[in-house]
This record gives C-alpha cells, sequence and structure tokens, in this order.
C-alpha cells in the first residue's frame, strides 16, 4: 500500500510521501539506541514535565489534529475531537504516576534486602493502525516514554501526516529527537526491523493476520511483543436490562468509528423475553442514522477508510444473507462518492456464515437470541476472539457469572466497552497477548530485575 493520504469521503488523494531508504532508517534506529542510553538516565520529574507538556500541545491543537483525522481515516469530526481529549488522559495519567508504578517492590524473603527494580529496555517498535490513529499511539508510547524507554512508529499507511504530527508533538514538549521516532515504511520493512538486534521488543494493534506475522518475526528472535488484534465482541441483554438505554447505548456501540473498532459491539445476543422489544427499537435507531460528510456535525456515520474495507464488508453481509440470515435494514454499499457503507442489522444468523464470528469492520450488527444465561455464555464465547464484552443486566448472580465465565479481556457491565488510561486494556485468545495501560501495561516493556543482597 503507497503511504498516502485519501480522503475516504471523496476519494481525493491529498498527499503523497516516500518511504524511507535503508540509509534513512538505519540512521533513526542509531539515533533511538542513543538517546535510549541517555533517556533511561532521566529523572522521572523531567519526563513527566515533559509529558504534561504534550498533554497541553494536544488541547491546544485539538481542532487540527481532529481535522486530520477525518481527512486521512473519515471519522466524524466530533469523534476526532474526542479522540484528540482523550490522548491527554494517558499523558497525565503516566506522568503523575509512573515513578509509584515503577518504584522498587520489596520482597520478603531470608535475604538481608530483597526486591524487583523496574527497569527500561531500550528501543521498542510500535506497529499501529488507522482507526484511532493518535490514541492507539499514545496509550502505547505515554507509558514506554515515561518508563524510559524510546519508540519507533510504524504507523499505517494511510494515516501519515497523524504520524508526523504525533512525532512533532513529543519533539516540542522537549523529548529529546530519538525518543520518539516515526517511520514512514510499508508492511514489508517490518520484519527486516524486528530481526535488528537493537530493536529489543515489539507492539501491535492491527489485525489477526498481522498479528501473526510480526508475532512470529519476535519470536523467532525471542523479543517480548504486545498484540491487541481483532474482537467480535458480544453486547449481551438479559430480561432484567434498562432496555431503552441498553438500545441507545447499543446503537453507539456498534457504529463508533464508523464502525471500525476493535472493541465495537459486533454480536448483539438478547434473551428471548425481551428480544423482540429490543430488536424493534434497535433496527429503528440504526435506520435512522445518519451517514454522510463526517465534518458536518449532524452526521452519525462517516466513510470507512477505505475502497476495499466497503467491497470486503458487503461480501460478507452477502454471503451470509445467502446462508440464511434476514435482513433487518441497509445491506448494501451508499452510492456516492467515497467509501460508505449503510447501517444494517442482521438476525437468524446461522453458524456457517461470516456474521457469526467474524470481525465485521464496519457498520453491521448481528442479532441473536437465546433462551437464558447459559446459552447467552455459551454463544458468547462461541468464536476465537476474545477481546471485550457489554452485558446488561440488573441481576448480581448474572453479574459474577458473566465476569467469570465470559471468555473475554473486558467484561463491562451496564456500559458500553472502553479503553481508560488507569486499568489494563488487552484479550484473549486470538484476540492477542499482553496489556496496555494501566501498571500492568508500563511493566509490560521493562527489565523486572530480582535483586538479592547476602
Amino acid at each position: 500500500m503507497a503511504i498516502a493520504s485519501i480522503n475516504p469521503a471523496t476519494g481525493e488523494v491529498v498527499k503523497t510521501f516516500t518511504a524511507l531508504t535503508d540509509a534513512e532508517i538505519e540512521k533513526k534506529v542509531q539515533k533511538a539506541v542513543d538517546t535510549f542510553y541517555a533517556e533511561r538516565k532521566t529523572p522521572f520529574s523531567v519526563r513527566a514535565k515533559r509529558m504534561i507538556k504534550a498533554a497541553e500541545i494536544i488541547e491546544r491543537d485539538k481542532d487540527k489534529l481532529a481535522h486530520m483525522m477525518t481527512l486521512e481515516m473519515g471519522k466524524t469530526y466530533k469523534s476526532a475531537q474526542a479522540e484528540a481529549l482523550k490522548c491527554p488522559t494517558a499523558c497525565r495519567f503516566y506522568a503523575e504516576n509512573a515513578e509509584k508504578l515503577m518504584a522498587d517492590e520489596v520482597i520478603e524473603t531470608t535475604a538481608k534486602k530483597s526486591y524487583i527494580r523496574y527497569l527500561p529496555i531500550g528501543p521498542i517498535l510500535a506497529v499501529m493502525p488507522w482507526n484511532f490513529p493518535f490514541w492507539q499511539v499514545f496509550r502505547f508510547a505515554a507509558p514506554a516514554l515515561m518508563a524510559g524507554n524510546v519508540g519507533l512508529l510504524k504507523h499505517a499507511s494511510n494515516v501519515p501526516q497523524c504520524a508526523l504530527a504525533i512525532e512533532s508533538i513529543f519533539l516540542e514538549a522537549g523529548f529529546p529527537e530519538g525518543c520518539f521516532q516515526t517511520l514512514l515504511i510499508g508492511a514489508g520493512a517490518v520484519d527486516g526491523l524486528l530481526n535488528d538486534p537493537r530493536i529489543v521488543a515489539a507492539t501491535l494493534t492491527g489485525s489477526e493476520q498481522a498479528g501473526i506475522q510480526v508475532g512470529i518475526g519476535a519470536a523467532k528472535r525471542i523479543k517480548k511483543v504486545v498484540l491487541e488484534l481483532g474482537g467480535s465482541d458480544p453486547f449481551i441483554v438479559m430480561p432484567s436490562a434498562e432496555m431503552e438505554t441498553a438500545v441507545s447505548t447499543a446503537v453507539v456501540a456498534r457504529v463508533q468509528n464508523n464502525g471500525q473498532s476493535c472493541i465495537a459491539s459486533k454480536r448483539f445476543i438478547v434473551a428471548d423475553s425481551v428480544a423482540d422489544e429490543f430488536e424493534k427499537k434497535f433496527v429503528d435507531q440504526m435506520s435512522k442514522l445518519t451517514v454522510g460528510d463526517p465534518f458536518d456535525e449532524k452526521t452519525d456515520v462517516g466513510p470507512l477508510a477505505t475502497p476495499s474495507a466497503v467491497t470486503d464488508l458487503d461480501a460478507d453481509v452477502q454471503k451470509t444473507i445467502k446462508a440464511g440470515a434476514k435482513l433487518l435494514t441497509g445491506g448494501h454499499p451508499i452510492k456516492r462518492p467515497g467509501n460508505y457503507y449503510a447501517p444494517t442489522v442482521l438476525s437468524n444468523i446461522p453458524k456457517d456464515s461470516p456474521a457469526y464470528g467474524e470481525e465485521f469492520f464496519g457498520p453491521v450488527a448481528s442479532v441473536f437470541r437465546v433462551k437464558n444465561i447459559d446459552e447467552a455464555i455459551k454463544l458468547a464465547n462461541d468464536v476465537r476472539f476474545g477481546l471485550g464484552s457489554s452485558v446488561w443486566t440488573n441481576d448480581e448472580k448474572e453479574r459474577e457469572r458473566f465476569i467469570n465465565e465470559l471468555d473475554a479481556g473486558l467484561v463491562f457491565v451496564n456500559k458500553i466497552v472502553a479503553s481508560d488510561p488507569r486499568i489494563p486494556f488487552g484479550g484473549v485468545k486470538a484476540s492477542g497477548h499482553g496489556r496496555e495501560l494501566g501498571a500492568v501495561g508500563i511493566r509490560e516493556f521493562v527489565n523486572a530485575k530480582t535483586v538479592w543482597i547476602a
């Protein structure tokens, strides 16, 4: 894929970029190494001051950064503004807490003194996706830089301006030049970087296939890797749920970021006794969503990121319908310039169809009916993914069963699934391994060094 900004609302090529040469990549990698040897000795107070400054820069430039996101990948301008303003929350959390989270952990043993010291490990390669072009990067960068590591960003090739803007933010905030560098390179250059002994670890957020490739590449070189991959997240509605809130949240959960989110709810699993009511109200609200120009404040759903995203999504929808599913609304691309797909709801989903368990990256919802909580849990877990889950119940026993029995890295009760700097984020099964954010996130890329003093 060429490195270029292409407006998904119009198909217009906004700007193209030339990939770095091998010599340019080499220079940046060595710069990262040299910077790390100095940066790992920098006091937390100095790093924190810079990170707070980065937060202030983002808040100052939120409108410009939001415009950039919408122009490159098509999310609505209002959601792009919200994404920009979320990034400072990670900056401030780690600026305020990194020193405490990285403090020596005393362990009582027979030694005179024994403890764990958490130390940074070096240059980390971050392979990041286009769907949240700023937040995905900052939730890696804030803990990594505050821990004393340095980062090399290989961003998605359709958001190069966002990638360069992020590097500029850190530079303006006072981080040394080699602390965080953007590499304008294609996917084919990633394995070469993983093979470089100076790159000590990697993190990837993206598709299952991309995760497999990077996971294998890191494993061959015995390098730590954190993978945050896809999801086919369940949204489970039980009889005790507050129906109006559940329905309105379900719509937002499915079409957030134009339906292109790993933690967007995709499979709506509803108890039989309330299924008719839920389905009617859900379809009604989905069918009334405004699809159009992402810069228009009245727009609910903007374009998908690429033309192939529309083609692939529609192919899976049509396969599901052909297999026997019922189309309740939508189910087709929208004929206009740009990459638009109608908000869609499917029901009566056959097990051998794509909608049963694949990740649909677009505004397509699959509705399932179940007799009881046993069926709900079984159906929710009957996919290879295990990222997030949203359960709607006011029954305490049901809540505990969902928390304990759902195969997921996140369980949100009576709330939409979301990431938050204060708590770990990540999945199980084919949704990846390792965690971002929280105390766990900053400790993923450190040397937990045991110290024993006799």
